[in-house]
């Protein structure tokens, strides 16, 4: 089959190499013959769900023709270049001041508007319904706006699920519920097209875990006050690194910070001198 030289495709397939090679095989002709323009690199999704093909289109080049002698031009006196004009110093921008909990434990504001709470809500329950009729776990599926925090104003949906024996979806210390709030935020930020940072809660394990964490928090504290040295607490989440930072912050002697990278991110409580 003759090919004209503006001819274009374009080609999907599980990955991008994929959709390459399905293209290659409709146009019958070689890699070195084709231009390449990927147009999504497409997503395996997580668990199966939120996948998309990969999508690229195909141009086919002209073929090369011979190459010509070179010409040799006549050499041209070049003018004298006037000097540059002097640089102009480089503005730097200043350091933020210091913030009294880390940036990464600080969640986005951008959805806190009445309107994004509200079609958040209605997505998340929608989606984690769905999950627990794919795991095959009866759960009712609710949700309620917090009131505004006291420190930074924002206010947070939580997603409640109620049933019998849903344990299994809390796990230990909370990790498997963990694991269900952050499938269910990209999926629920993959409809709105914007970031989600509700909460998941069952039968009230956060309120109980909060709890726990408050008086964790109290008692590292007087520990560190007593020592006179800083004290580090067990990695958290940041979610729960949030509740430390938020029990201490006005306390007259000891402060918070986080340290550490990824899950082994933790709080250390620190006597103020």
């Amino acid at each position: 089959m003759a090919l004209s030289s503006n001819q274009e495709i374009e080609s999907r397939g599980v990955t991008v190499d994929a959709a390459v090679n399905a293209g290659l095989e409709r146009l019958g002709v070689g890699r070195d013959r084709v231009k390449i323009i990927v147009i999504d690199e497409g997503s395996r999704g997580l668990l199966g769900i939120g996948s998309r093909e990969a999508i690229v289109r195909l141009i086919v080049t002209p073929v090369e023709e011979a190459p010509k002698p070179p010409v040799t031009p006549a050499p041209v006196r070049e003018a004298p270049k006037p000097a540059p004009p002097p640089a102009k110093p480089i503005e730097r921008p200043q350091a933020r001041a210091a913030q009294p909990v880390d940036d990464e434990d600080e969640d986005d504001t951008s959805s806190s508007s009445e309107e994004n709470l509200d079609a958040e809500q209605q997505t998340a329950i929608e989606v984690i319904t769905e999950l627990l009729d794919k795991m095959h776990v009866k759960g009712q599926v609710s949700g309620y706006v917090t009131e505004p925090d006291d420190l930074t104003g924002q206010r947070v949906n939580i997603i409640e699920i109620k049933g019998d024996d849903l344990g299994v979806l809390i796990g230990p210390r909370g990790e498997t519920l963990d694991s269900l709030q952050f499938l269910s935020r990209l999926m629920v930020a993959h409809r709105l097209h914007r970031r989600s940072n509700f909460v998941v809660d069952i039968e009230g394990f956060r309120q109980r875990r909060e709890q726990a964490l408050t008086r964790l928090a109290e008692r590292m504290a007087e520990k560190a006050r007593q020592r006179g040295e800083p004290i580090g607490l067990e990695p958290m989440s940041a979610y729960e690194r949030r509740i430390i930072h938020m029990t201490l912050r006005n306390s007259a002697d000891v402060y918070t910070e986080s340290a550490g990278e990824g899950k082994q991110r933790r709080v250390r409580i620190i006597p103020k001198k």
